[in-house]
């Protein structure tokens, strides 16, 4: 291949890439009709417009908190998978419940930038840019906060009472890889985990037992 095709591959992926996002709809809305697309393909198919009700477009499993794990964090998505109202209009929800203390582990969304809003409490909250600069501090009820498309963030409770948060992504799959679990969760072999933090073989395995599937 020539420096010049190359040069333009070049421009066109960046071009590619910076336009890239979820595609804009051509209908009014398509609601996912789930039961149908499990048996038909891997293609998500469209309940026909004419049977849609407003119930397809309220969605109420986000009124109170969902289970609460390990790290004090209760975390209840609303994507397209739940609330098929959302297929195709390039979005999704997020309510985090966090206890005294709770944290959302450094994690990332690969497809979407996050806008989150505090109902209650105090959040430290922040995220890490490519120059591993940070940009973090305490936001409490009724400030946002941004957190850039595939960047690094994190989340912790410090305040006295519960907290909660309400996310927002510009993408109805945003996609979620928190940094623990794939890293110790994934399989990566220990030699290369050991050589990569400094940690001895033995805490490689606890860390591995503790965040590794279930």
């Amino acid at each position: 291949m020539s420096t010049k095709m190359v040069l333009l591959f070049v421009i066109f992926l960046n071009i590619y890439v910076s336009l890239a996002s979820d595609p804009d709809p051509v209908q009014d809305f398509c609601i996912a009709n789930t039961a149908e697309s499990a048996t038909a393909s891997n293609a998500i198919q469209c309940k026909n417009s004419s049977l849609a009700t407003v119930e397809d477009f309220v969605y109420s499993g986000i009124k109170s908190p969902g289970k609460f794990g390990q790290t004090g964090l209760s975390a209840i998505s609303v994507n397209s998978n739940v609330f098929p109202g959302l297929n195709t209009l390039g979005m999704s929800f997020v309510r985090a419940d966090f206890e005294v203390g709770g944290v959302n582990v450094p994690h990332y969304h690969p497809r979407a930038t996050e806008t989150a809003f505090v109902l209650e409490g105090k959040i430290y909250s922040g995220f890490v840019d490519t120059n591993n600069k940070i940009f973090a501090k305490v936001i409490e009820r009724g400030e946002v906060m941004v957190f850039p498309k595939g960047l690094v963030h994190f989340q912790m409770n410090v305040g006295d009472t519960p907290a909660t948060i309400l996310g927002s992504f510009n993408s109805q799959n945003p996609g979620l890889q928190r940094i623990p679990t794939s890293i110790f969760g994934s399989g990566i072999k220990d030699e290369l985990l050991e050589k990569a933090f400094g940690l001895s073989s033995k805490e490689i395995a606890k860390l591995k037992k503790k965040l590794g599937p279930h």
